[in-house]
């Protein structure tokens, strides 16, 4: 039987601000100086991630979102006690910090437009709020284009 999950796409679409100051005052030139020159430091290079481990016996699903705010799935609907392989593919080019998108599925019942408020205020946890965790299902990482985030759940 074949059981509909409820879904949200948290649509993260962030408005990226900065500051210029074109007519920035500069100060007369001056007798230049031979900057002083740094020795190279060597960083510390982080192991990659593991990679996600997919069980093989998983559904996959993957939901592609583009710089217009548009979906390739409006609903997803797997059998009932499946193992679920969700992949969320930003197939745009923009930013994360301005057009970034995540996918969250959330507990049946859930009032989805309380979550979504909330959410809206939640940029500093890439709009999954930790006072909806009781909510959420699972949710993949926010993302900007041409990355991708897979959750098995």
């Amino acid at each position: 039987m074949m059981n509909k999950i409820s879904m949200v796409l948290a649509l993260s679409a962030l408005a990226a601000c900065s500051s210029t100051n074109a007519q920035e005052k500069k100060a007369p030139a001056e007798e230049q100086k031979p900057a002083a020159v740094k020795p190279a430091v060597k960083k510390e290079v982080q192991a990659a991630p593991a990679a996600l481990e997919v069980p093989a016996d998983a559904v996959k699903v993957v939901i592609e979102g583009n710089d217009s705010m548009q979906f390739n799935l409006k609903e997803i609907k797997v059998p009932a006690g499946s193992t679920v392989a969700l992949t969320l593919k930003h197939v745009g080019k923009v930013a994360k910090a301005a057009m970034g998108h995540n996918v969250v599925i959330l507990a049946a019942g859930t009032d989805v437009n309380k979550y979504a408020v909330s959410a809206m205020s939640a940029r500093h946890e890439d709009y999954v709020p930790s006072a909806e965790a009781a909510s959420v299902i699972v949710a993949t990482k926010l993302i900007g284009g041409g990355e991708s985030d897979t959750v098995v759940f």
